[in-house]
Formats: structure tokens, sequence, C-alpha cells
């Protein structure tokens, strides 16, 4: 329903006395992606929604914009069009605005609340496998640039004489690829050394916002999303 068809109903129910309710501007803020947990997808999963009335913002909330299918796809774009359509369905009398973004990609997650050791054993292998591999990498690093070469040149250019054993450029060294790495994640343990993101955060931030505009990309260009 276009601008003058919503003034044209709401005139008619200002004529008639009954159910009439002024034209009121919804803003509607639609989000890149949402996850959900159940199969029946609302309208309050996917977007904010702000409006002078707090009864019409409820019932707004609560509307029934998708279903997943138990043996379908867990993943749909749905285009802000099909969110404004089933707005103005439900309450012709309110004027949408959209604010946010022009697709949302949802998808549902099975959660099972009975798989509590299975994710701790894939977060100690995930551990695992970064603690070895990234010792893994930094030996190799070294190994390629000759890095005891390096020290053993400098310490006899330093000491005019042969290094036997640990010398104190390797220690120093380790001390400070240490300190690097952990300046560098800005991490000790579990506390973070300022409120910036980790470089880590940004690279995961950057990669699901990468995916996500691909898949809602190929959505619309296979003619899967929904916007009716």
């Amino acid at each position: 329903m276009d601008n003058l068809g919503k003034y044209v109903y709401a005139e008619q129910k200002r004529q008639e006395g009954t159910g009439y309710m002024k034209l009121q501007t919804v803003y509607l803020k639609c989000d890149r992606s949402a996850e959900v947990q159940a199969q029946d997808v609302f309208l309050k999963d996917v977007a904010e929604i702000r409006c002078q009335d707090p009864v019409l913002q409820a019932k707004l909330k609560a509307i029934k914009i998708y279903h997943f299918p138990k043996d379908g796809e867990k993943r749909c774009v749905i285009s802000c069009l099909k969110l404004v359509s089933l707005m103005e369905e439900i309450c012709p009398e309110i004027d949408v605005q959209v604010v946010g973004e022009t697709d949302v990609l949802v998808e549902w997650i099975c959660v099972n609340r009975h798989k509590g050791w299975q994710q701790w054993i894939k977060a100690a292998f995930v551990c695992l496998i970064s603690f070895f591999g990234t010792a893994y990498t930094i030996m190799a690093y070294h190994n390629d640039v000759g890095i005891n070469e390096v020290f053993t040149e400098v310490y006899r250019m330093a000491m005019g004489a042969e290094p036997g054993g640990l010398n104190t450029l390797e220690v120093f060294y380790s001390l400070g690829l240490a300190a690097g790495i952990i300046v560098f994640f800005n991490h000790v343990g579990g506390r973070r050394l300022t409120k910036d993101p980790t470089p880590v955060e940004v690279s995961i931030k950057n990669y699901e916002t990468d995916v996500d505009k691909t898949l809602i990309e190929q959505a619309g260009r296979e003619g899967k999303e929904l916007e009716s």
C-alpha cells in the first residue's frame, strides 16, 4: 500500500468513527545477519522497531516472518521489502521508514544442550593445534632466516669470542618475542590490555562481513531472496 492509499484508509476510518488510528511513523532497522534457535522467525529476531505507540511496537515485533522447514536449508535471505509488506498488512495505518540494512541473512542454529563434553574436547583440540602450529611456524621462520647464525655473528662482533651455549642475545630475543606477541594480540591470559579490538577479532569480523555479503548477493542472483 502506497502513501496515498494509507491516507485514504485513515480518512475512511476517521469518517466511519470506528477503529481509527492516526498515521504513525515506524522506524525499521534491520541487521545484516541474525541467528535464531527456533524454526519460527519473528520480526524482533532480525530487526529493531521504534515508534511512539508501545502497543503497536509490541504487535509489530511479534509478526512471524518465516518458518524454517526441518529438512530444508538452514539459511535464508529476507528482503526488507517483505518485512515492510508484512508490517503494513498487519497495520495499514503505519508509515515504515527503513534505516538499516536492506537484506537480512537469517541462520537457524540447532542448539543441543547435551553436547557439553564435546564442546570441551573441540576447544582443547583447537588450543593444541594453535599452540603447536604457532610454535612450528616460529621455528620454521627462524630456520629460514638463519637466526642462529645471526646471533653467533653478532655475539662474535660484540664480544670478540665464540658463543658457548645459551647467550644473552637469545634470552632477550625470546623475552622480546613473547612480549611482542602479547602486545600484538592485546591479551594477557583472560585480560585485555586496551579497549581496542584485537587483530584476530578484526580479521574474524571482516571475514564474517565478507561471508554475509557473498551469501546475500548469491541469494539475489539465484532468486532465492524472500521479497514478497
